[in-house]
């Protein structure tokens, strides 16, 4: 079997949500020939939502033809609405996950899913988390770096994390917004660039924030082959070895012992550098991601997995399989 952690959906049931209650939400729906477009909280405009993202036969088309038995879906992250008040936050992200159910549902052998939930306010988001990995299936959650444009590291989460650790899901960490203040508009600087770098400094700042201390059993997985992350954690590494009056004043693991909890995804094109992954991380801490459906995603992973400089048995099974399947047996539910 093989599992691929990181594909992106956007439900049928959404749009159509979206088209009869987004008022509700504060979220305003317009419609043309190129599509639906939503204006959330009247400030941030996104869309028109591509068409395969909704396509479940393609999906399905795209997952046979690439050998991709399940995907574990997850939201289009600028359908986060982390900038709604936080009532309507979590009433839109309440009926999200519901509607992202019913799509796992009718496709059960296919799909699974992970959650959104209202980061805009960590107890209401470890609520949503709750029912959703309980009640409705979810094996985790997909969270955003940023949380309308504020950091993790410096927005009130605790009551998330403490959620996340009790229930051992997947918490996939997804950018959104990359490095605001830096212009990154030239030719897709902002995704090929930028991305990378937000979960780098994202999860820069969480680990020397401590947050790995306090939630020693927090199960987190980072796309995009975890950014510039495995490549320079020995910088992190050696300001907490050099300057810890510093660098280590909130944290007691070091970066690299706090880097070997970590998974990462296999979306790093390149046979090379995704056989540098393998040996950093350990093929037991690689996971396949495709970043289905967009144009900067790996569309065929299991090829470049397979291109990978001897690759053994063992650790294509692993990656394919193994890993997922671990980390999805031991969410815990408690409903």
């Amino acid at each position: 079997m093989s599992i691929d952690l990181h594909a992106h959906c956007v439900p049928n049931g959404l749009i159509d949500l979206l088209r009869s209650d987004g008022g509700s939400f504060g979220i305003e729906v317009a419609e043309d020939g190129k599509g639906v477009t939503a204006l959330f909280d009247g400030r941030r405009r996104v869309g028109p939502v591509r068409a395969d993202l909704i396509d479940t036969s393609l999906r399905l088309k795209t997952m046979d033809d690439t050998g991709v038995d399940v995907q574990v879906l997850s939201s289009w992250v600028d359908l986060t609405g982390y900038e709604l008040e936080p009532e309507a936050g979590a009433t839109f992200a309440r009926r999200s996950n519901e509607v992202m159910a019913e799509e796992v549902a009718a496709h059960p052998d296919r799909f699974e899913m992970l959650a959104t939930v209202p980061l805009q306010h960590g107890e209401l988001a470890a609520a949503e988390l709750e029912y959703a990995v309980s009640e409705l299936g979810a094996v985790g959650v997909e969270m955003c770096t940023t949380i309308d444009g504020a950091a993790l590291a410096d927005s009130d989460l605790e009551a998330f994390w403490a959620k996340a650790e009790e229930l051992r899901c997947i918490v996939l960490l997804h950018p959104h917004m990359p490095l605001i203040g830096i212009d990154l508009s030239a030719k897709m600087l902002h995704n090929m660039v930028g991305r990378p770098l937000e979960s780098t400094i994202a999860i820069g700042r969480l680990m020397v924030d401590g947050l790995f201390d306090r939630y020693p059993d927090l199960t987190m997985c980072m796309v995009h082959g975890g950014g510039a992350l495995p490549y320079q954690v020995g910088r992190i590494q050696r300001g907490f070895e050099g300057i810890p009056h510093v660098v280590a004043t909130d944290m007691k693991s070091t970066p690299l012992e706090v880097v070997a909890k970590l998974y990462f995804d296999t979306v790093v094109f390149t046979p090379a550098s995704l056989r540098f992954l393998i040996d950093f991380a350990g093929a037991d801490h690689v996971v396949l991601g495709s970043d289905y459906p967009f144009p900067m995603g790996d569309l065929d992973p299991i090829t470049t997995l397979d291109t990978v400089p001897d690759l053994t048995a063992d650790e294509r099974t692993a990656i394919l399989d193994d890993n997922a399947k671990r980390l999805i047996s031991q969410v815990r539910r408690t409903g």
